[in-house]
């Protein structure tokens, strides 16, 4: 087998491992530890290494997630190294027994959400821990199922989160007429092993939250606050519905948190009741602070 090539992800602590051939039948693999990697010689092998956290296998490449013990730059050609040799000495990718597993029966249901433009169709396996939006195809380098997705005329975005697809239509079809048609697709291409996400090509549409997770210690106390009112009494009411909410900032001197409504929750009838309502009356209450107003930048 010709020499691995390196490549970088949008995600630093992710790294690509390429190949010149597919190394699997249109089917994608994840696995957090050696327990489940049964079924992946090599990914077992690659657990051995401390720093190893999340191990991808897709298409034409491994990719790899690190913990941050170890820089890239220090171990990469190391783990090039152990793979093709691993590879030169008969060692197997993914077992014939994996790919038979993967062709699970996959069931998936409507639900309806807030939104009547958005409808959340849940999967009965995790699909993603980042949630992701594609406002169009353009941004769907990551997720070959959301660029089909955007082959329907009727639909206008889409949000995954968890194990569920959250899709927003246009109103040119009525839901009664389309909801069979996307939920059989979507379990077709699930159940055939097409990939949903490609984690280490995502580029993160909440971008600006994780920055702001990231940089937690030197936000204001405010700002701390009322992110971990957010992470604990909002997002997962917003989750079940479909969507995501993210923080964006908040200004002390106006009192203004201002706020980023993603999936089924971008564009709702209802969103403005729910932040007025809903969000920025618990704020009030939570922070004692009855003059803090909430707004989404994209509502």
């Amino acid at each position: 087998m010709s020499k691995i090539t390196i490549r970088d992800t949008q995600n630093p602590i992710i790294l690509k491992f390429e190949f010149d051939d597919f190394i699997t039948n249109n089917e994608s693999f994840e696995f957090k530890n050696i327990d489940e990697a049964t079924n992946s010689p090599l990914a077992q092998q690659l657990f051995y290494l401390p720093f190893v956290k999340t191990v991808y296998i897709s298409g034409n490449f491994i990719a790899i997630e690190k913990f941050s013990i170890v820089e890239w730059d220090d171990v990469k050609e190391a783990v090039a190294e152990q793979i093709e040799t691993f590879i030169s000495n008969g060692g197997v990718i993914i077992t014939e027994s994996e790919n038979k597993t993967k062709k699970q029966p996959i069931t998936v249901y409507g639900e309806t959400t807030p939104n009547p433009a958005a409808l959340k169709f849940v999967v009965n396996k995790m699909l993603t821990k980042t949630a992701v939006e594609f406002k169009n195809i353009d941004q769907t380098s990551a997720s070959p199922l959301v660029q089909e997705l955007f082959k329907f005329p009727y639909v206008k975005e889409v949000f995954i989160d968890e194990n569920y697809i959250s899709i927003t239509k246009y109103e040119i079809n009525d839901w009664q007429d389309i909801t069979l048609e996307l939920r059989t697709f979507i379990k077709h291409y699930i159940e055939n092993g097409g990939t949903v996400l490609d984690e280490s090509l995502i580029i993160a549409q909440t971008e600006l939250e994780n920055a702001k997770v990231e940089n937690f210690d030197n936000l204001d106390l405010i700002s701390q606050q009322i992110i971990s009112i957010l992470d604990e009494y909002v997002k997962p009411a917003v989750q079940a519905d479909g969507g995501n909410i993210a923080f964006d900032s908040y200004n002390e001197d106006e009192k203004v948190v201002k706020v980023i409504l993603q999936g089924a929750c971008s564009g709702c009838p209802s969103s403005t009741f729910t932040l007025k309502s809903g969000i920025e009356n618990m704020l009030k209450s939570m922070l004692n602070d009855d003059t803090i107003t909430v707004e989404a930048i994209n509502a």
